[in-house]
């Protein structure tokens, strides 16, 4: 729970307080550098998403949809100069500007340079200098207030250098205090850093010089989290940073003094003191100048004085993760409160009031999502970087070791470790590279593989490629290749041996669980084949063989797919039922990702039929919708990261791999089969690689 103010300028709220309807909301974050020398920092797209979804809250900001901007991954200075300088134009009330990334030094001058995609260190030209980031806040508008909440390495160095023109602009009577919070690092304090000694803040706080009636007219404030020397902290790539995590927290449980509204000052007391506990490691908050009424600004509404919403039917109430509760039952036992005092029930539900909703729940009757991780995203193994990943299959018999394809250059195999389906914690392993049989590369560098089967035993996979196209099979160890290539039918090359759209054939591998057939997908329709209203005529061609001997083709089917998707990966459930993940991405839409379930059972073998255009529906294999990923819960305030673009759901993205295990026997999921996605992120800084886990009831 969190303590009352110290101060009685900090209690002093609902005399004035921000008025959303006059006010504007600029967020931006720097989560993706193309510049080797500095890191990702996937932890900011999760500030981004808190903060927004805090502010358009009508228990708790109230903002307007088109009072609140969002900027991710500018690509430079101006377009982050330019969006504040609008939204100024638009605030007559406060302006609130938050900033979040990596922080450097300009050696030459020891000034906070704030960056972008396309920063690079030791370039200051390639960076925004932070005063320019002021001066783009102060430059217009008749805004009586401005809020700098700033979350970068060294952002201690933002504290304040303002001249007497920006002071006149908002006010001599507006010196505000500053909060200064350091740098979004992915790790914690490098190795021999010296740990920043902790003020003594209780003996430091300076006394308050006006009466405490004085109104909250006009004035500065700065937010942040760490000294000029010192850089942030950001221990979970698959959450908030330290710091921007922290005030979320804070303001997402409130207070439970009854008061209306919680006041900036109230905010920065509650965050550091929440950070020293939870993160004795991160740096501490530094007061960097004495406190104004400014601070005693009603900032946004207090969700614990008001009513509680009616819970969401969907989501199924998680287990809270051993580390976090360990933290916060740590907490509770720091502030002297015992969780065997209130028990354990209590301290969860604590605990949860503390923590958004994490996105778990039901998608639809037969699909409930588990988890999801973006552990893997913009991460390497010996310098090789995770990303294009475009297929997944699990070991035989495992729900936790997996095999990742990709479809970049030159094609690799990571060996990935799951986790647990409820506590995904995906990492991979160093990669196979994808070679030929006597270790050389491939004539076509680029292998261009789209989907894998790994084979019983856990030796060699199968991997599709659509350069050729192919079907291959590797060793799992060396990664070179093992016999031949599979045949491919004629009709499903490419022009003009077939009608196999260029760089849309096969897309999607499964095997049998007997291991006895091999289903291969095409991505999109043959050109003769076409589609019917908007449903694509996919075709799925069947091999029959052993495991790890010869498969050769012997029947194929084809299904409709869903309107304008196309097919991106297969999964056998047996008894010639397969489960197909289609996805499709539309400018201003953004993704479409479902799962449909296929049944061969009675479908027509169309192998030499020349044209699937006029086939009678009853000659297609039957489909049923399993679940749509768009229907599956969001979460709470943070709980997701976005990618770039509109999305129906921030769990969205460019999802192409898909693997499925075996049936549960036991709790929590008796009767249901664990089933995993994963989304290839094409290289982009602007996309997620992100892994999903889900229990579906496939039925007998």
């Amino acid at each position: 729970m969190t303590k009352p103010p110290r101060t009685a300028e900090s209690a002093a709220v609902g005399r004035e307080w921000i008025n959303p309807e006059a006010s504007h909301v600029v967020l931006v974050g720097a989560a993706s550098y193309r510049s080797p020398d500095l890191t990702q920092l996937p932890s900011v797209r999760h500030n981004l998403a808190g903060l927004r979804r805090i502010f358009l809250d009508p228990r708790i900001g109230g903002f307007p949809e088109d009072r609140v901007s969002q900027l991710l991954d500018p690509t430079q200075s101006a377009e982050i100069g330019n969006l504040i300088r609008k939204a100024a134009a638009q605030a007559t009330d406060t302006l609130i500007v938050y900033y979040a990334g990596h922080g450097l030094i300009d050696d030459e001058t020891n000034n906070l340079l704030l960056t972008h995609i396309d920063s690079v260190h030791d370039a200051p030209d390639l960076c925004l200098p932070v005063e320019h980031l002021r001066r783009a806040i102060h430059g217009k508008g008749q805004a009586k207030r401005r809020v700098l909440i700033i979350d970068c390495c060294y952002s201690g160095l933002a504290d304040g250098r303002m001249g007497p023109a920006e002071q006149a602009k908002i006010g001599s009577r507006a010196a505000a205090r500053i909060l200064v919070s350091a740098a979004p690092t992915q790790r914690g304090p490098a190795a021999g850093e010296p740990a920043a000694p902790r003020p003594d803040t209780e003996a430091a706080e300076p006394k308050p010089t006006e009466p405490d009636d004085r109104p909250v007219r006009s004035g500065w404030y700065t937010m942040a989290s760490a000294p000029p020397d010192r850089k942030a902290h950001a221990e979970d790539p698959d959450s908030c940073t330290a710091f921007t995590g922290a005030l979320v927290k804070v303001i997402t449980e409130g207070a439970a003094d009854g008061r209306e509204r919680l006041s900036l000052d109230f905010l920065f007391d509650q965050t550091r003191a929440l950070l020293e506990r939870e993160f004795p490691k991160a740096p501490s908050p530094e007061q960097a100048s004495g406190r104004t009424h400014i601070g005693a600004l009603g900032f946004v509404r207090n969700p614990a004085a008001q009513p509680a919403p009616a819970p969401d039917p969907v989501l199924t109430p998680p287990r809270p993760s051993r580390r976090r509760l360990a933290l916060f039952s740590t907490a509770f036992a720091l502030a002297g409160v015992g969780v065997g005092a209130f028990g354990v029930p209590a301290a969860v539900d604590a605990y949860q009031r503390w923590n958004p909703a994490p996105a778990v729940g039901a998608c639809s009757e037969r699909a409930v999502l588990l988890d999801h991780s973006d552990g893997l995203d913009k991460k390497d193994v010996e310098y090789e970087p995770v990303e294009g990943l475009s297929g997944l299959a699990l070991a035989p018999g495992s729900r936790a070791k997996a095999y990742a394809v990709t479809d970049n250059e030159p094609g690799r195999i990571f060996p990935v470790d799951l986790g647990e389906p409820e506590r995904l914690a995906p990492v991979a392993e160093k990669a196979r590279t994808l070679r030929q049989a006597d270790g050389s590369a491939f004539e076509d560098s680029w292998f261009d593989a789209e989907a894998l089967a790994v084979e019983q035993g856990g030796r060699t996979a199968l991997v599709a490629s659509e350069t050729g196209p192919s079907i291959r099979r590797f060793d799992l160890v060396t990664g070179r290749q093992v016999g031949e290539d599979l045949a491919i039918p004629k009709e499903l090359r490419y022009w003009p041996e077939g009608g196999a759209q260029t760089g849309r054939s096969i897309e999607s591998l499964a095997l049998s669980p007997d291991g006895r057939h091999l289903y291969a997908g095409w991505e999109a329709p043959l050109a003769q084949d076409g589609d019917t209203r908007g449903r694509g005529i996919i075709r799925v061609q069947r091999y029959t063989g052993t495991p790890g001997g010869a498969y050769r083709p012997d029947e194929s089917y084809a299904y409709l797919a869903g309107d304008g998707l196309m097919l991106a990966d297969l999964a056998a459930v047996g008894g010639g039922r397969l489960l197909a993940l289609e996805r499709q991405y539309t400018l201003g839409r953004g993704n479409a990702v479902r799962v449909v379930e296929i049944d061969l059972t009675g479908a027509r073998d169309v192998t030499g039929v020349k044209s699937l255009f006029r086939l009678p529906a009853d000659a297609l294999a039957s489909s049923k919708l399993l679940f749509d990923l768009a229907d599956c819960p969001p979460g709470g305030p943070g709980a997701v990261a976005t990618s770039e673009g509109d999305q129906a759901n921030p769990l969205l993205d460019n999802v192409e791999g898909m693997a499925l295990g075996p049936r549960w026997t036991a709790a929590p999921h008796p009767g249901r089969h664990p089933l995993y996605l994963v989304s290839d992120d094409n290289g982009n800084s602007t996309q997620i690689t992100r892994v999903y886990s889900l229990a579906v009831d496939l039925g007998p």
